[in-house]
C-alpha cells in the first residue's frame, strides 16, 4: 500500500469516525428524551402578585412583520401595570415609520411602550438587547423576534416557574405559522422539531446545559446581569449567555408543551442565510465557551454533553470533506484497506458506519414526528428529502464553521421575513433578499459530481452505493438550483411583494 493510500485511508476513516461520533450522539439524545419525557415540569409556587415583565422586541428593517408583531405583543394576558413593551428598533427603512405609528396607538390604548432607538448597530441584536436593558422596568425580560407571534396565555402559562429562585431563564417550543406554505418550509419543520422536542427536553430534563434559541423564551433579569450581560462579540449571543449563565449555577426550563408560532422562511436563500449565521455563531461560541466550560468545577457529564453540542457544527466540516473524498485516494484507500473485496467493505465499513450516522440521523427526526403528530406517516415521506437537503447545506455551512474558525469578522444578517401563513397566500419575496454569491453554483457542481459517481455506481451494479450516493446528488442539486430560481428576476416578478397590512 503505498503512503498516498495511506493517508486517504487516515483521512477517510478520521471523517467517518468524527460523523458516526455525532451520529452516536443522537442516540443518546432519543434515549435521554424517552427516558424523561414523562417527567412533570410544575412551578415550585404561583406569584400571589403578579411580576413585571418587560418584552423586548428586537427589529431591524422588519416592516411585514413588524406591525404583526406589535399586535400579537398586546394581546398578550397579562396586566398593563405590569407589562413593559420596549421596541428595539435599529432599522433604516419603513419599518420606523411602520412602528412609531403603532407605538402612538398602543400608548393610547393604555400600554406601556416604549420606542429604542440607536445611533449604530454596534454589538448587532446582542447590542440592542443590551441597550434597553438599563433602560427596561421588568423584573422578568420575555424576548420575541420580529417573525414570532406569541400567545394571549403566554406569560401566565410561564411565570409562575419564576417562583423557583434558581430558575434563570425558560425556553418554550417554536410552532411553525406557514408550514404547509412549501416544501421547503415542511422540510425546515421537521429540523426544527427534532431540535426543540428532542435535543432540548432530553438536556433540560437530564441535567445539562442547553441552550436559549434567541427568541420565544424569557430571562430573569438578575441572572442576565449575573452571567456579564448581552455580548456581541458572536453571532450566536444567546448561546454565549445561556453558557455563560449555566457556569455560573443558573437553571434552565425547556417547556415542551407551551408552543410559541413563528414564521420560517419562504425561500431558500433566505433559509441558506439562517443557517450560515447559525453555525457561524455556535463556531464562535465553541471557541469562546469551550474551555471556560472545562475550567469550571462541573460534572463530567455536563462537560461532555457540552463539548458535543458546541463542536457539533464541526460536523458540517467533515461532511465537506467526505464529499471532496469521496471517490478520491481516500476512497480508494478504504476500498484497499478491506483487500478490494466489495462484499467485505460493506460489511466492515459501510454498514456499520450508515447504522452508526445516517440511522441515527433518521431515528432522530424520525422520533420528533411520532411524538409531535398522531397521523405522522405523510410527514415521514419528506425524510429523505430532508437528508439530502442536510447534506446539500454542508457546502454553505461549512463556509461558516470556516469563517468562525479564521476569525473572519461579518454582519448579523438578518432572515428575510415576508409575513406569509398559509399555502394559498401570494407567495411574497421581499425586498429584504439574501446574497447568494457563488455558493449555488458550486452546490450545482457537487451535484453533477455525485451524478456521475451514482450513475457509474449503477454501471457497477453496486446498488446500496447508488442509493446511498443519490442522497447527496438531490441535496446538492436541489438546494443549489432553487437558491439560483429564488433569486431569478422571474421569479421576483411571479412573486409580487406583500404590504405591511397583509403581513
Amino acid at each position: 500500500m503505498n503512503q498516498l493510500h495511506l493517508i486517504g485511508i487516515i483521512l477517510y476513516f478520521t471523517v467517518l469516525a468524527g460523523l458516526s461520533c455525532y451520529g452516536l450522539h443522537r442516540y443518546l439524545m432519543i434515549f435521554l428524551y424517552y427516558k424523561y419525557r414523562k417527567q412533570k415540569i410544575i412551578p415550585a409556587g404561583h406569584f400571589q402578585i403578579l411580576p413585571r415583565v418587560t418584552v423586548q422586541l428586537p427589529l431591524y428593517n422588519e416592516m411585514y412583520v413588524a406591525e404583526r408583531l406589535l399586535n400579537a405583543v398586546a394581546a398578550l394576558d397579562y396586566p398593563l401595570d405590569k407589562l413593559e413593551i420596549q421596541v428595539l428598533d435599529d432599522s433604516n427603512d419603513e419599518t420606523t415609520e411602520i412602528v412609531a405609528r403603532k407605538v402612538v396607538e398602543l400608548r393610547q390604548r393604555g400600554f406601556d411602550v416604549k420606542h429604542v432607538r440607536r445611533q449604530n448597530r454596534t454589538g448587532f441584536k446582542a447590542g440592542a438587547l443590551q441597550h434597553g436593558l438599563p433602560l427596561a422596568t421588568g423584573e422578568f425580560i420575555a424576548i420575541f423576534d420580529a417573525d414570532f407571534v406569541p400567545q394571549p396565555d403566554l406569560l401566565r402559562q410561564t411565570i409562575h416557574y419564576f417562583t423557583d429562585p434558581g430558575v434563570g431563564m425558560l425556553q418554550t417550543r417554536w410552532g411553525h405559522l406557514n408550514e404547509p406554505f412549501s416544501l421547503l418550509t415542511r422540510i425546515q419543520s421537521i429540523l426544527l422539531d427534532a431540535h426543540f422536542l428532542i435535543e432540548q427536553t432530553a438536556r433540560s430534563r437530564s441535567g445539562r446545559f442547553f441552550n436559549f434559541n434567541g427568541t420565544g423564551g424569557i430571562w430573569r433579569r438578575t441572572c442576565i446581569d449575573a452571567a456579564g450581560g448581552w455580548e456581541g462579540d458572536t453571532l450566536a449571543e444567546d448561546l454565549d449567555l445561556s453558557y455563560r449563565a449555566q457556569i455560573k449555577g443558573w437553571r434552565f426550563l425547556f417547556l415542551s408543551d407551551v408552543v410559541t408560532p413563528a414564521e420560517l422562511p419562504v425561500e431558500m436563500n433566505a433559509f441558506k442565510t439562517q443557517q450560515h449565521r447559525w453555525a457561524k455563531g455556535s463556531a464562535q461560541a465553541m471557541k469562546k465557551m469551550l474551555p471556560k466550560l472545562w475550567r469550571a468545577p462541573l460534572p463530567l457529564k455536563i462537560k461532555i454533553e457540552g463539548t458535543m453540542h458546541l463542536t457539533s457544527n464541526l460536523g458540517y466540516l467533515m461532511l465537506f470533506t467526505l464529499c471532496l473524498v469521496f471517490r478520491s485516494t481516500a476512497y480508494a484507500g478504504a476500498h484497499e484497506a478491506t483487500g478490494g473485496n466489495e462484499t467485505t467493505k460493506l460489511f466492515l465499513v459501510d454498514i456499520p458506519l450508515f447504522l452508526a450516522s445516517s440511522v441515527s440521523v433518521t431515528a432522530f427526526y424520525v422520533c420528533a414526528q411520532i411524538e409531535l403528530h398522531t397521523n405522522c406517516w405523510k410527514r415521514l415521506l419528506y425524510m429523505p428529502l430532508m437528508m439530502a437537503v442536510g447534506i446539500g447545506l454542508s457546502l454553505n455551512n461549512a463556509r461558516a464553521v470556516f469563517e468562525a474558525l479564521l476569525n473572519h469578522e461579518s454582519e448579523f444578517i438578518r432572515t428575510p421575513k415576508a409575513g406569509s401563513q398559509l399555502r394559498t397566500a401570494v407567495r411574497a419575496v421581499s425586498k429584504y433578499r439574501s446574497l447568494r454569491g457563488l455558493i449555488p453554483f458550486f452546490e450545482i457542481a457537487f451535484g453533477l459530481y455525485f451524478s456521475y459517481i451514482m450513475f457509474d455506481a449503477l454501471h457497477r451494479e453496486q446498488w446500496m452505493s447508488a442509493v446511498f450516493v443519490l442522497v447527496f446528488q438531490v441535496g446538492f442539486l436541489y438546494v443549489g438550483i432553487m437558491s439560483l430560481i429564488h433569486d431569478s428576476g422571474w421569479f421576483r416578478r411571479a412573486t409580487p411583494v406583500l404590504s405591511s397590512a397583509n403581513a
